[in-house]
């Protein structure tokens, strides 16, 4: 890997009313003094979906290899990368065992691929527990849900997921 060039935290959050239905996500970066806030969403979705998309279009955002703190309150995102369940399973080709298919195969190769990319600390926070950019991107992530005329999620809506 490269060496990394800058430091950033990153928080991140999903929100989805009912799951699946209209889901967003919402992205806090920040650098040095600089902020820079990111939303969006999908007319039809699931709450993890949207808690992954957020980590993937923050990391994303990042224009050359990077030392990252990632903030998440989705233990199902923290605990994959963290305990190495996500590498387990795309070494297993997308299975979590010998009869069940992992869930969201498109955005954990997408979040590992990431993850090779820059030097992440993936740091779990209690949601709803009054940190003020978890707070934050919560209401990104639940305004961007509530925007009319929301993209497909083309692969959750075709059934690959």
């Amino acid at each position: 890997m490269t060496e990394s060039v800058s430091n950033i935290l990153l928080y991140t959050d999903g929100a989805c009313s009912g799951n699946p239905g209209p889901g967003g996500y919402g992205v806090v970066l920040l650098q040095a003094r600089q902020r820079r806030e990111l939303s969006g969403g999908y007319r039809l979705t699931t709450n993890n979906r949207m808690e992954m998309m957020a980590a993937i279009v923050g990391l994303t955002a990042l224009e050359s290899p990077s030392q990252v703190t990632l903030y998440s309150d989705s233990k199902y995102l923290i605990d994959a990368v963290v305990k190495g369940w996500a590498k387990k399973w795309r070494a297993n080709n997308w299975k979590r065992n010998t009869k069940e298919k992992a869930k969201n195969p498109d955005l954990w190769g997408q979040l590992l691929d990431l993850n090779e990319r820059h030097q992440i600390t993936w740091t779990w926070v209690k949601g709803h527990s009054g940190h003020p950019e978890n707070e934050r991107c919560d209401r990104l992530a639940v305004q961007a849900s509530r925007q009319a005329n929301l993209p497909r999620d083309e692969v959750f809506e075709a059934g690959a997921s």
